[in-house]
């Protein structure tokens, strides 16, 4: 699950960050002062934030924390409320399934059984280094190796069951081909008869 946020003004209209339209903080600063009419050299003298931060704040130069934007809009009767919200980081087909027989894979991933399973992952990344060329699979690759040999638990966790463009790269080259068994895959893949 990914984590979304609406960021909400007091006052003003609802903008959201995450899932659908994206508003960045910069958008909201601007829609506010846009609402009360407030310039930049008044944002600053009451904020006793310097004028050209401001100007990079809503030209994004320089990215506006929640914090400074919280301050910002109390200097003009709101207040900034971020609402955290699950949202699904939708998959296509190929990718669902990878993600749902990788997930399994994390379900019994443990100090014993990565032990059990090293040769055979360590055969498989030898296996696709051979036969695998272009970017990003020979650099994700190379991520898996590291990963393998620090014997990192937490991170390779992250890969297997992460919905994020990253953990999704990972898996199209992963090397943790042959570990599950054939009814394991079938009942992952809703198979099972």
């Amino acid at each position: 699950m990914q984590s979304g946020h609406a960021v909400q003004p007091s006052g003003a209209r609802r903008y959201v960050r995450g899932s659908g339209a994206r508003f960045p903080p910069r958008r909201v600063l601007r829609e506010v002062m846009l609402e009360t009419g407030v310039t930049q050299s008044e944002l600053s003298r009451v904020s006793r934030v310097r004028q050209p931060s401001i100007s990079q704040f809503l030209s994004g130069r320089v990215e506006l924390s929640d914090e400074m934007l919280d301050r910002l809009l109390s200097c003009v009767g709101y207040r900034l409320k971020v609402i955290r919200r699950p949202v699904k980081n939708e998959l296509r087909r190929s990718e669902e399934r990878s993600w749902r027989l990788h997930r399994r894979l994390s379900r019994n991933l443990y100090s014993s059984t990565f032990e059990e399973w090293r040769p055979r992952i360590e055969k498989n990344l030898g296996r696709l280094h051979a036969g695998t060329t272009g970017q990003p699979h020979l650099r994700n690759l190379d991520r898996w190796q590291l990963l393998v040999e620090d014997g990192d638990l937490p991170s390779l966790h992250r890969v297997l069951t992460g919905r994020d463009r990253d953990s999704v790269e990972m898996r199209e080259v992963s090397p943790m081909g042959g570990l599950l068994s054939q009814r394991e895959r079938s009942e992952v893949l809703g198979l099972a008869g």
